[in-house]
């Protein structure tokens, strides 16, 4: 069977694939893997489509161990299927798309003379970036003239000051920066990076001014699942569409891009034009915080209980008849109350959650979900607990549940480097949390205390919660009392 490419393309993706090659190369991303092919390129594909987007893609990797997809996207001239599947509106959808945006893919690794030549392309508008927040992160490395920086950031600060000399420090030659890290503020992240790489290699101060000034670097969260390559499903696939496609990419219906900068920038990138759910915002913290105590935190909220209960995967807990109900009250009745955001919109959010974790397409593990449940707790879920209490209101009794169940879930021996616990039904499995933390609650459950005395020395942990939780009157009282009452329903 032959494989994706130029040639395998019908009469309109041919047309398509032939623009793209035509076109100058205005984006330059560097991230190779599934996400950024699933969610911006993708977008960028539905802006062509509809003639809203005339430029094109030069992808790289932002580390060595890359190359291997660079060389394979090249093989396939860049092109490559995404099928997006999932629920919408309660329906299921199922779509395929030829993504054919990349002009040119090529690992810097072995071919820097051509990110320097980008660098000094006139054409090139912006860079976009998935490198993992481990990826945006300043590490000490020296400037050796002709020899690939290896960090990200670097990268960034080599490429601006080739640009800055290029253009003689052009006012108009200054690019737009969209990380897409899951880093919070990490247009500012990179900006600090790349300004500390410039100071660390003595680069000129008016070049370093250039920067903060003719640049942005712009905030940003994305919102995407994005599954990869599908091996349950791909040879079925080829042997419908006629072809092969290693690089064959799936996501979820569902996508949101909220973007720190005004929205005329929307002209220069017309995404929102293109019907897409890309948001350009004065302020991102009302839409991370949507996401954190919603998205997030009905993970972290249902994840100890249910694997308690002994189910494994969040769309299991969510058609079930006990966990499903228990979240979604959760989070209306409880979460949403406590976001200082318009409920119509949160309960809105809501609702596409739902949809989210309910796709059946997507085998989303609770265990995965559960490492570091301590610190995903006091961030994600914590701030909607403590709303209450701070303001007189009753506790709220599904969060508390949820808390009783994270205890619970972490009553754990240490069995040489590991901690170990058992379900409601004894069943053993491994927690995977700061070690130091789980060895404090290990110890504290091995005092043999009555449950009420254990449940009050948790909850006095501030190296854990931020905060002395006993001093929350009932708390300890009313979370004591639901893992009494889940140890001695499991025994009916």
């Amino acid at each position: 069977m032959k494989t994706l490419n130029r040639n395998s393309l019908n009469e309109s993706e041919r047309s398509q694939f032939e623009q793209t090659i035509a076109a100058p190369v205005t984006v330059l991303q560097i991230g190779e893997g599934n996400f950024l092919r699933g969610f911006v390129d993708w977008m960028l594909q539905r802006c062509r489509d509809q003639g809203l987007f005339h430029g094109s893609v030069a992808v790289t990797q932002p580390r060595p161990s890359g190359r291997a997809k660079i060389e394979a996207l090249a093989a396939q001239d860049g092109i490559y299927t995404l099928v997006t599947r999932g629920l919408e509106n309660g329906e299921k959808v199922e779509r395929k798309e030829t993504i054919s945006v990349f002009a040119e893919a090529f690992d810097p690794y072995s071919d820097w003379p051509r990110l320097a030549s980008l660098a000094e392309s006139p054409d090139l508008r912006f860079v976009v970036s998935n490198t993992t927040e481990a990826g945006l992160a300043y590490r000490p490395e020296p400037y050796e003239e002709g020899k690939p920086i290896q960090s990200f950031p670097g990268k960034i600060a080599w490429l601006l000051y080739r640009r800055y000399v290029a253009f003689g420090g052009a006012a108009d030659k200054g690019l737009i920066f969209l990380p897409c890290e899951l880093l919070e503020r990490n247009g500012d992240e990179l900006k600090r990076c790349v300004l500390r790489y410039s100071e660390d290699w003595a680069l000129p101060q008016a070049f370093r001014d250039w920067v903060e000034a003719r640049n942005r670097f712009l905030n940003s969260l994305v919102d995407r699942i994005v599954t990869g390559y599908p091996a349950d499903q791909a040879d079925a696939w080829f042997a419908e569409w006629g072809y092969e496609d290693p690089l064959l990419n799936t996501a979820e219906p569902y996508h949101f891009w909220a973007i720190e900068a005004e929205p005329e920038l929307g002209g220069e990138l017309p995404l929102g034009q293109a019907g897409l759910n890309v948001n350009w915002v004065s302020d991102l913290k009302p839409y991370q915080l949507r996401k954190v105590r919603i998205l997030n935190g009905a993970h972290t909220l249902m994840t100890p209980l249910a694997l308690l209960h002994g189910l494994e995967y969040v769309r299991e807990t969510m058609e079930d008849s006990r966990f499903g109900p228990f979240v979604k009250e959760a989070v209306e009745r409880e979460i949403v109350p406590a976001v200082p955001l318009p409920e119509e919109e949160l309960t809105a959010y809501a609702a596409t959650t739902y949809e989210r974790f309910l796709n059946p397409f997507i085998n989303h593990r609770l265990s995965d979900i559960a490492m570091n449940s301590l610190s995903k707790f006091r961030t994600r879920v914590l701030p909607s607990l403590l709303h209450y209490p701070e303001r007189g209101l009753p506790l709220p009794d599904r969060i508390v549940r949820s808390l009783a169940g994270l205890l619970r879930y972490c009553k754990a021996e240490r069995e040489g480097e590991e901690f170990r616990g058992r379900t409601l039904k004894g069943t053993a499995y491994t927690l995977r949390d700061d070690a130091a933390l789980l060895g404090t609650v290990a110890s504290v459950w091995a005092e043999g205390l009555p449950l009420e005395g254990t449940v009050g020395k948790l909850l006095a942990l501030s190296e854990i919660w931020g905060t002395d939780l006993s001093a929350v009157e009932g708390l300890a009282e009313k979370a004591a009392r639901y893992i009494r009452e889940m140890e001695e329903a499991s025994d009916e």
